[in-house]
């Protein structure tokens, strides 16, 4: 059980049909779910309103509903059915989760960051649950609505909540931070998704640096210590993560392998993760750097991102056809993390044809051509071939053209060409990345080379 209709009486004090208190044990907001005593909340969004699938929520397990007040009730509902009136169910709902926030009152991590939030998410929740009972977001449920529905989902008992923040424009981390109260935060970096909206990298700063907004005093804030957009908040409760000497936490030693990356930190203690990069090993040291913090001993720290797993899509290493590598690093892109993961296959040994496949990389405004273009500086030899596809991603290929005729390079606008070009290196002697921003959809890629 998260709570009772009785407890929600008390915040939502204008209701219908409350009877005998119910046990809710879950709230959901998509009517096709099948639920059992569920709060159902209707979203209304540009194209939908989920008022209008309030039966259908019914007829799925849902025992009570938060009901905009300007919508007629449906006459098939009986008049003991839990109906809590509200201006607004999105504020509804996020005023919910703060309400159940404070009520189970966790300590909470709020992570955000250009690239790399969601795996730092999943090295810090593998941390935690060495020790603690961890609550974590789902997937990349981290907005407005996604955040308030990982809270509400979270069991009583829980004692660590981790949260992943994500903005595409300015507030929007305010808000979140608001809500979540965090204990502790983590800035993984700071990059150029969304500077179409944002103006520029200062910009992207100062809408990442909103989730210390809601952060409870004393908090612990974690950051990417190499970046200079990033120094207004070397505090004394701040600790530093980086590669560079001087900060407080010190990479070294970094040994990207086919299957794992070690690294060592200054203090002469070395881990193991199971991910490609030395990135990576930037993103697993803000996961050792709150470990410690929260009180969590080496050997269980290195144990926890050893057996790590992983959200999809996030640089999965799998086979294709004819024993091919494939790096399923299809969940979504920016020019820093493009960029990141291109050094990693040029680091890879045991390999006599590299190739990358790559995509758009979307929100990037006036920005787009040059930011695309920028890509090209790291596509030098070991790799063999460059394929892009889409509109912008051109842009790459044409750059990787003029830098360097060594490198095979062509662009493609339609699926089955590029299917098709792909063909010659579907062998085991061959690496291929696949690499965009998410509304490209490069799972359908990987799916045509994986299934025979």
């Amino acid at each position: 059980m998260l709570f009772t209709t009785e407890w929600l009486s008390h915040f939502f004090t204008d209701f219908s049909g409350k009877g005998e208190p119910i046990a809710i044990e879950e709230v959901f907001t998509d009517s096709r779910t099948k639920v059992t005593n569920a709060l159902f909340v209707p979203i209304v969004g540009e194209n939908f309103d989920g008022h209008d699938y309030v039966k259908q929520a019914f007829e799925n397990g849902a025992a009570a509903v938060l009901w905009s007040r300007q919508k007629s009730l449906p006459t098939f509902l009986q008049q003991d059915f839990p109906v809590f009136f509200v201006d607004n169910t999105v504020e509804a709902l996020q005023q919910l989760a703060a309400h159940y926030r404070n009520e189970i009152a966790p300590t909470v991590i709020g992570i955000t960051g250009s690239n790399g939030k969601t795996t730092t998410k999943d090295l810090v929740a593998a941390m935690l649950k060495t020790a603690y009972r961890t609550h974590y977001t789902d997937g990349n449920y981290n907005n407005h609505i996604g955040l308030p529905l990982t809270i509400l989902s979270m069991p009583r008992d829980t004692d660590m909540l981790v949260l992943e923040m994500g903005m595409s424009d300015f507030g929007e981390i305010d808000l979140l931070s608001r809500i979540a109260r965090p204990d502790h935060v983590i800035i993984t970096n700071i990059g150029e998704s969304h500077i179409e909206y944002l103006g520029s990298r200062e910009g992207i700063a100062k809408a990442k640096l909103e989730i210390t907004n809601g952060m409870k005093e004393n908090g612990l804030i974690i950051v990417d210590g190499d970046e200079a957009l990033l120094n207004q908040v070397h505090v004394q409760n701040c600790i530093t993560c980086g590669f560079q000497p001087g900060n407080d936490i010190t990479i070294n030693n970094v040994d990207v392998m086919p299957r794992q990356t070690k690294f060592q930190l200054g203090d002469g203690v070395s881990y193991t993760i199971p991910l490609l990069g030395r990135h990576h090993a930037l993103n697993a040291t803000f996961a050792i750097a709150i470990g410690e913090r929260l009180g969590i001993d080496i050997e269980k720290r290195r144990q926890a991102l050893c057996s790590l797993e992983l959200t999809g899509m996030r640089f999965e290493m799998i086979k294709g056809i004819n024993d091919v590598s494939i790096i399923n690093d299809a969940y979504n892109a920016s020019p820093t993390s493009m960029k990141a993961a291109i050094e990693v296959v040029k680091q890879m040994d045991n390999f006599t044809e590299r190739v990358l496949i790559l995509g758009d990389i979307l929100e990037l405004g006036e920005y787009s051509p040059v930011m695309h273009q920028s890509i090209a500086t790291v596509i030098e030899d070991p790799i063999t071939a460059v394929f892009t596809y889409g509109n912008e991603s051109k842009y790459i290929s044409t750059a990787v053209k003029e830098n360097n005729n060594a490198v095979y390079c062509m662009h493609f606008t339609e699926k089955e060409d590029l299917i098709h070009a792909l063909q010659p290196y579907l062998q085991d002697s061959a690496l291929l990345l696949f690499k965009a921003s998410r509304g490209l959809q490069f799972e359908s890629f990987i799916n045509e080379i994986t299934h025979s």
